[in-house]
């Protein structure tokens, strides 16, 4: 059945050859073609629909009394909604029935919200009552049940947890609450004050237990004060001033200062009850040097024991309160004057640290058993976890120590050079004997030359030389934090000097050099250090122990400084010969003069280089920086001249002289570079090995035209403008020769040919 519905393309109907052009128009016998198939092709459907209809006749008979089923139970459903209907709208008692539940549940609505509202009043004139009983307590002095209300109230006014959109009532019984907190928090802790006090001038703390206040009456005593306190949730507040004061006028003086507890007394009244209690301090005219240990902890817990007996009357919550207070800054106290100062300076002292141990353990323990610490909290523990860790802490004085006389050895150094060192002749090139004029002319590790370098440089190394012997004598832990401390002196070198001497490092000077020196020599030595000290490391501390990835860092450094340098002089030589102005026109007295005063200051930049750096960078470094400025340098002077079109014979003779001047006046410098060459290479020296290393010199010397011939090359204007170009050259009368046989002439002139261009041919 599906392919009835397939859609009929009409070209299909046509014969092939009538598709070759699909937008040709059809023909009459096509279209008449095309008719009578389609007449055949509708009758070929009609036929096979029909043999469908008959082979499905008892299919579609099924669908058809299905479809009229389903139409007459419609109707009946119809019918029976208008009989309802019908019914409803004739009849009005619904509409009466509806109009008495709507009015029944407006009543019962109206009912609750009225015993809420009511049951709401109650509940808030009960809170209202409650806070006034609070404020009459309090000035009755029955501050236990007070603070009872105060917490009770807190939960049912849900402080801390308001929703939006609340009745105002409750912002404003929230805001009476606050009052009446605020009253007796203030109430409290002045009772508090007033209890504790202390005194300076006399060194007293003064316990008062039996305490009155303007506006509350009678008196009221001071576990009932701490008690209400603790209700409420302020007593860390309540105690907080007290705290400061008990470490200001009490522990810092014992710790600090050696101060000692003279006397504790308990002073009673006629009925035997304690109404003061009194704690004196014995100070000290001399400042505490050496105080052994057990005696500073002795007198800590001498206060303690007052604290916990005096004022927190040897409650458990209340001693560790107070303990969460102060215990902090006790303990920072302990560790920085007493346990930091007892740290031994000497490794082999490291034993006799052990009773401060002891006796640091047995202080804690103490404590704990007092409930002034906890005994479960390792960060209590502080003072006992410091000295257990004395190594690590010995170990970390002696890196800072290390890291300290580093840095102060970096900055203390101003990397100058004795003159006698850059004289002509300096020691370090004469038979070894530097270290007569300078101490710090080294030997590189694995190279066979010695360098000049800074005294920072090597009392750094020495430093770090000591550094890693000292691990080769101590224990894991220690010989892992002075392995850090090397490395990081190491690299304070890195972080001080470039800094330090960032305004050397923009010029041309010595102490850009010397610090290329510094680097190349501290990468040699770390190079080194695994290979001399990894044997004797301990074991753990061999599987850690790197130096190696420090070289590249300090390698790196010194290219970048020396590149920096060659930079700055090919620089300044650029800006030197752009003075020169190409060298046109040097015939002319001005532009002579312009370009001599170029070649003058090229000279004089060349000359300072080599006074700078040949006696202070090694051999091989001085001949290829020396090498990359020369060839700059000539490089670019032949660039000018070859690029001038149009010289007469006198500009040509002056541009001689000048590159013969500027040849003869660096004739020292050239003479150091072949010096280095040779002995570097004393059996295969030979000139052209300086050709070799700067192509550019053998350019300047064929420029400058070393014997006395010259020729030149003449280009006619005239045949230029033909299209043609043909080489002729011509000697001082005009005589013409062709290109092919130019040979050595004599001393040129220029000719008066107004339609010739010269220019000057190499010979």
């Amino acid at each position: 059945m599906d392919a009835l519905f397939d859609a009929i393309n009409v070209r299909d109907l046509l014969s092939t050859s009538d598709l070759r052009d699909p937008t040709a128009p059809l023909s009459a016998p096509d279209l008449r073609l095309l008719i009578t198939r389609l007449e055949s092709h509708s009758l070929q459907i009609k036929s096979k629909v029909k043999s469908y209809i008959l082979a499905h006749h008892s299919d579609f008979s099924s669908l058809f009394s299905l479809c009229n089923d389903a139409v007459s139970r419609t109707d009946q459903i119809n019918q029976c909604l208008l009989d309802l209907l019908a019914l409803v709208s004739d009849s009005p008692i619904d509409g009466e029935i509806r109009e008495i539940v709507e009015e029944l549940s407006g009543k019962m609505k109206e009912a609750r919200e009225k015993r809420e509202i009511l049951e709401l009043v109650r509940i808030i004139v009960g809170i209202s009552e409650r806070l006034g009983r609070i404020k009459e307590g309090v000035k009755n002095g029955r501050l236990r049940l007070a603070a009872v209300d105060i917490r009770d109230l807190k939960k049912i006014l849900r402080i801390g947890d308001e929703e939006e959109r609340e009745p105002v009532v409750y912002g404003l019984l929230r805001k009476e609450w606050l009052d009446c907190f605020e009253e007796i928090q203030e109430m409290l802790v002045k009772f508090v004050e007033n209890a504790v006090q202390f005194e300076p001038d006399s060194s007293i703390v003064r316990v008062k237990y039996r305490l009155s206040v303007d506006g509350i009456a009678g008196v009221v005593d001071l576990h009932s004060v701490l008690d209400s306190m603790e209700v409420i949730g302020i007593l860390d507040y309540g105690f907080a001033k007290v705290a400061d004061q008990m470490i200001k006028h009490v522990i810092i003086p014992v710790v600090k200062k050696g101060s000692s507890i003279s006397s504790m007394e308990d002073l009673k009244d006629v009925s035997k009850e304690m109404t003061e209690a009194i704690l004196k301090i014995l100070s000290t005219s001399n400042p505490m040097v050496d105080v052994d240990g057990e005696i500073i902890y002795s007198r800590i817990i001498q206060v303690i024991n007052f604290v916990c007996k005096c004022i927190c009357f040897e409650n458990p919550s209340w001693i560790r309160c107070f303990g969460r207070l102060t215990w902090p800054r006790i303990s920072e106290l302990v560790i920085s004057n007493f346990l930091s100062k007892a740290v031994p300076e000497d490794a082999s002292k490291l034993a006799g640290f052990q009773k401060i141990i002891k006796d640091t353990y047995e202080f804690e323990t103490a404590l704990k058993e007092m409930a002034f610490i906890s005994a479960s909290d390792s960060t209590d523990q502080k003072l006992s976890n410091f000295a257990e860790n004395v190594e690590l802490h010995f170990a970390s004085r002696k890196k800072i120590e290390i890291l300290a006389k580093a840095r102060n050895l970096l900055l203390q150094c101003d990397f100058t050079i004795p003159q006698e060192y850059t004289r002509k002749g300096h020691p370090m090139k004469n038979s070894g004997t530097a270290v007569n004029y300078y101490e710090h002319v080294v030997d590189l590790l694995f190279l066979s030359e010695r360098c000049l370098v800074s005294k920072a440089a090597t009392q750094l190394m020495d430093l770090v030389h000591q550094t890693l012997k000292d691990i080769c004598l101590s224990s894991p832990r220690v010989a892992l934090e002075f392995y850090h401390a090397a490395r990081d002196a190491i690299l304070l070198y890195e972080a001080v000097v470039p800094v330090k001497l960032e305004r050397q490092l923009d010029g041309v000077n010595q102490v850009a050099v010397l610090m290329h020196n510094d680097c190349f020599y501290l990468s040699q030595e770390i190079l080194g250090l695994a290979f001399e000290y990894r044997s004797d490391f301990p074991i753990s501390i061999k599987e850690h122990a790197v130096f190696v990835d420090l070289a590249p860092r300090f390698q790196v450094m010194a290219e970048e400084i020396l590149q920096r340098q060659i930079q700055l002089v090919i620089s300044n030589l650029k800006e030197a010969i752009d003075g020169a102005d190409g060298f046109q026109n040097t015939h002319q007295a001005q532009q002579f003069e312009s370009a001599k005063f170029s070649i003058d200051q090229v000279v004089f930049i060349l000359e300072k280089v080599h006074i700078i750096w040949e006696p202070l960078l090694l051999p091989s470094t001085y001949k290829k920086s020396l090498c990359m400025v020369l060839e700059s340098v000539f490089s670019r002077i032949t660039k000018d001249i070859l690029l001038l079109d149009d010289m007469a014979a006198e500009e040509t003779l002056q541009l001689q002289r000048l590159i013969h001047l500027m040849l003869e006046s660096i004739s020292s410098l050239m003479e150091s570079l072949s010096t280095v060459i040779q002995k570097e290479r004393p059996g295969e020296y030979h000139t052209s090995l300086v050709d070799d290393l700067i192509p550019s010199l053998r350019k300047i010397r064929k420029v400058a035209g070393k014997t006395s011939g010259h020729a030149f090359e003449i280009h006619h204007n005239s045949l230029a403008k033909r299209g043609t170009h043909q080489h002729w050259v011509y000697d001082a009368r005009g005589k013409r020769f062709h290109q092919s046989n130019i040979y050595r002439l004599p001393s040129a002139k220029r000719m008066p040919m107004e339609d010739r261009k010269c220019r000057l041919v190499s010979n």
